[in-house]
């Protein structure tokens, strides 16, 4: 249960990430500012989100590693201790061949010999030729 619930976390926290990047200017938007670009009627302010924006990526970029490594120490930790215990997958390999349903036995008849093959007799050469 509680892995289901970091994995939800985990999740958004991703897609906040995601957001909170595509929100943020680039590097090239600062020289656009200069000839009017607008920058004082943002709803953050004439400084813009810069700093609201860099921090919370951040913190959700430390957070977003913090979940990553956690979960990798946990599947390293159940994966080591499952080792002893199970057995190793052999795939394919594993599986029992087919056997037939058993066939009810019909006694056999005894081998009787193969008949001697039949030769043609010579033919007599024909009189009056």
């Amino acid at each position: 249960m509680l892995l289901q619930v970091i994995n939800v976390l985990y999740v958004l926290v991703a897609i906040a990430m995601i957001g909170l990047i595509l929100m943020q200017r680039g590097a090239g938007a600062q020289a656009g500012s200069g000839f009017g670009g607008g920058a004082s009627s943002t709803v953050f302010g004439s400084r813009g989100a810069s700093n609201f924006l860099t921090k919370t990526t951040r913190w959700l970029a430390v957070l977003f590693f913090a979940i990553s490594l956690g979960m990798a120490v946990y599947a390293s930790k159940t994966a080591r201790q499952g080792q002893a215990q199970a057995k190793p997958d052999l795939g394919v390999m594993a599986q029992q061949p087919a056997v037939p349903a058993a066939a009810p036995q019909v006694p056999s008849a005894p081998a009787q010999p193969a008949p001697a093959p039949v030769q043609p007799a010579p033919q007599a050469p024909a009189q009056g030729q």
